[in-house]
């Protein structure tokens, strides 16, 4: 197989390192915490390049699934980094990036004969271990994207988004709508269970209703009401990074809506408020105390 390189080998990208061994590939590995990269190298039988530059150099597609679009540039195109090495080829931003970022970028790489395609990923760390994934590809090459999607589908289910930074504006968009279900969610518990009602039977009759979502179906017992938030496994940050972007989007495109503006005020100052290391369903917790009502839960 064309020789692939993967970097960013953490609470994504390693369970998708172990499933793009499973359908055959052997990626070259590359994380900025180099005993992760080892860990993960040692389980499945891989290497681990010493710096992008290298990486670049002995491969022809590569594989992001990094924090933000700041880093996938440093990766990119900072000292060291993969262009250095690249002749030509193909980087996959794998990663929840900005959209006019990525767009910008993939001009950036192409004058360097480097093409660029972004492909995020929906389904967390469950759907990453099982090879679930959905995975939003877009680009402009419509050969390249053919020439990926077989590796991407040991990852999951491909969908054609559109053109290039389609796919990071889906996957922002995306979670824009997840997160608003969740604050709705943990807004009406926290309205019920204050009116008598019982949380737990209150999300089972939501989820034989109309109100059904993700969040009331897989989160709210699961996670929030089970207390065990952290083993949900998708950082706050990252929800609120995401959200806003969906709202910075919004701005983009002309567009000052009320809900995009409303839920990203909440997920930036939920946050703030719960800080590093806190899980997304701990927006629970951030809702609970707004308004001084609840205890820390």
């Amino acid at each position: 197989m064309t020789p692939l390189g993967f970097v960013g080998i953490g609470t994504m990208g390693a369970p998708m390192v172990g499933c793009l061994v499973a359908g055959g590939h052997a990626p070259v590995l590359l994380d900025a915490d180099a005993d992760a990269a080892r860990r993960v190298a040692e389980r499945h039988g891989l290497t681990v390049a010493p710096d992008a530059a290298t990486l670049g150099r002995n491969c022809a597609t590569v594989v992001l699934m990094l924090p933000d679009s700041s880093v996938v540039r440093e990766v990119c195109l900072g000292p060291a980094g993969l262009a250095e090495g690249m002749r030509g080829g193909t980087i996959v931003d794998m990663s929840s990036s900005d959209p006019v970022q990525t767009k910008q970028l993939g001009a950036e790489l192409a004058a360097r004969g480097i093409t660029l395609v972004d492909a995020p990923v929906s389904g967390g760390v469950r759907k990453a271990r099982d090879g679930t994934l959905a995975i939003m590809l877009g680009g402009n090459d419509a050969d390249t994207m053919t020439a990926v999607e077989p590796m991407l589908s040991a990852l999951g289910r491909v969908f054609r988004a559109g053109p290039l930074a389609a796919g990071h504006a889906t996957k922002a968009l995306n979670n824009y709508v997840s997160a608003a279900g969740l604050m709705a969610a943990c807004e009406a518990v926290i309205v019920g269970r204050d009116f008598g009602l019982d949380p737990a039977r209150l999300t089972e009759i939501i989820n034989a209703s109309t109100g059904r979502n993700n969040s009331t179906e897989n989160k709210m017992a699961q996670f929030i009401l089970s207390g065990a938030y952290r083993d949900a496994g998708f950082a706050m940050s990252l929800m609120a990074k995401d959200v806003g972007l969906a709202a910075a989007l919004g701005a983009h495109t002309g567009h000052d809506l009320p809900g995009l503006a409303a839920v990203s005020a909440v997920w930036a100052e939920a946050a703030r408020h719960l800080g590093p290391g806190s899980d997304h369903t701990e927006v629970m917790r951030f809702l609970e105390n707004l308004d001084g009502a609840a205890g820390d839960g």
